[in-house]
């Protein structure tokens, strides 16, 4: 699966995220930073006209949340926030080792202002409070989290400790960083603001049952760095060695309909 914060796009830009994410081999996409827009409604109506899934509920005016877009069968999962809840998306897909939920968040990015600072603290908060334990089932936490590990380099002041916390709390709760599984040491980025400071926000966290399975995690700076800048963030893939019993039949979402003149 992929996670792949769009940054609201215009329709120029939606119709190239629509061609990139297309062409990738993952099954599940969790695409965070969506709007009720024209360049986001043009993803969901393509997907969704080639056959894929789609789980988008809009956000309201002005606010961000999460779009899940699937090449697999999936239904809702049994988790949900009552904050935000277009900010936590949850589906189930089947594989050869039972059901597999995963859990789609955008954590709410936030300045010094108190009002943006408690509605992070908030939304984290009843996360945590709702995220059942990574001991038992199949679970990926998935998304831009907006939350750097504790030991981050570089170290950021900016950061709060209830920030800090929430990463902690996913590791307590029975989850592991899938990235950091794979990649002890490595320093990568998946966003970089404009003074040239890097930030790894965007992260996958697998449950204990996953762990034997996680053959792959790895980010892709393409999106962020490449000829047609696609997006603000590097997108971030994780490969699990389970196989989908219920694949779908997809066409090529790229392929839109021709318009006749009336």
């Amino acid at each position: 699966m992929l996670t792949f914060n769009l940054n609201n796009p215009s329709l120029v830009r939606a119709r190239q995220q629509v061609a990139y994410l297309a062409a990738r081999p993952e099954q599940v996409l969790v695409l965070t930073e969506t709007a009720d827009s024209v360049g986001c409604n043009h993803l969901a109506e393509r997907f969704t006209a080639a056959g894929y899934e789609v789980a988008f509920p809009r956000p309201g005016w002005r606010e961000r949340g999460v779009m899940v877009v699937s090449r697999l069968a999936m239904r809702p999962a049994s988790f949900w926030v009552d904050y935000l809840p277009h900010r936590a998306v949850a589906v189930t897909v089947d594989t050869d080792r039972g059901p597999l939920d995963v859990i789609g968040l955008y954590v709410p990015s936030r300045d010094a202002t108190p009002e943006k600072t408690e509605r992070k603290r908030r939304f984290l908060e009843e996360i945590s409070t709702a995220l059942p334990s990574g001991a038992v089932g199949a679970r990926v936490v998935i998304g831009d989290l907006n939350v750097l590990e504790r030991n981050h380099v570089p170290r950021y002041k900016v950061l709060r400790p209830f920030e800090y916390e929430f990463y902690d709390g996913l590791a307590e709760a029975g989850y592991r960083d899938a990235y950091r599984e794979l990649h002890a040491t490595a320093r990568e980025y998946s966003w970089v603001g404009r003074t040239g400071d890097g930030y790894r926000y965007d992260h996958a966290h697998v449950s204990k049952l996953l762990l034997d399975t996680l053959s792959g995690c790895a980010y892709d700076h393409e999106p962020r760095t490449g000829a047609y800048r696609l997006t603000d963030h590097s997108s971030l893939s994780i490969s699990l060695a389970v196989a989908a019993t219920a694949p779908l039949s997809v066409g090529d979402p790229t392929i839109e309909p021709e318009r006749t003149l009336a």
